[in-house]
């Protein structure tokens, strides 16, 4: 199950981890992106993740870059300053799941109820995803070869 919350750690985060615990879960991936502001929130619920006894599975960085829609090459639009969510990782002592860039096309494949996999298979931001996906399933011990195909 995936639950997206709000940044930072507010009732919502206590909420879910009340109910979560009590469901059993394996641990949370925390997502970041680039800029400093969401580092620092992100500090703070990988804080609030340890004081609550929830295993963190690792950290992904979403918009780490931007996929042009016309050229299909990426750059980078929230240049990091320290580092970013690769950096922080390391600092925190987590994995390091993948960075993920911003792909208009996401958008476009979610507005007409289109999976993105299927529509861009080599989209930069495809193969990130595929990426976080099988780095998660190393932590977790899965077998990677069955959850995506390899390419």
């Amino acid at each position: 199950m995936l639950v997206d919350t709000p940044p930072g750690t507010s009732d919502e985060h206590l909420s879910v981890n009340s109910f979560l615990r009590e469901s059993g879960i394996d641990g949370a991936v925390v997502v970041t992106t680039p800029q400093e502001v969401s580092l620092l929130d992100v500090r703070k619920e990988l804080d609030f993740c340890r004081k609550a006894g929830i295993r963190v599975l690792g950290l992904a960085e979403n918009m780490s870059g931007f996929v042009c829609p016309n050229c299909k090459n990426e750059s980078q639009i929230f240049k990091a300053s320290t580092g970013g969510g690769r950096a922080l990782a390391g600092e925190m002592g987590i994995p390091f799941l993948g960075a993920v860039p911003l792909d208009p096309r996401i958008r476009m494949a979610c507005d007409y109820g289109e999976s993105f996999f299927d529509s861009f298979p080599d989209s930069p931001a495809c193969k990130a995803f595929q990426g976080v996906v099988r780095n998660l399933a190393k932590q977790l011990g899965l077998d990677t070869k069955n959850i995506l195909p390899e390419q």
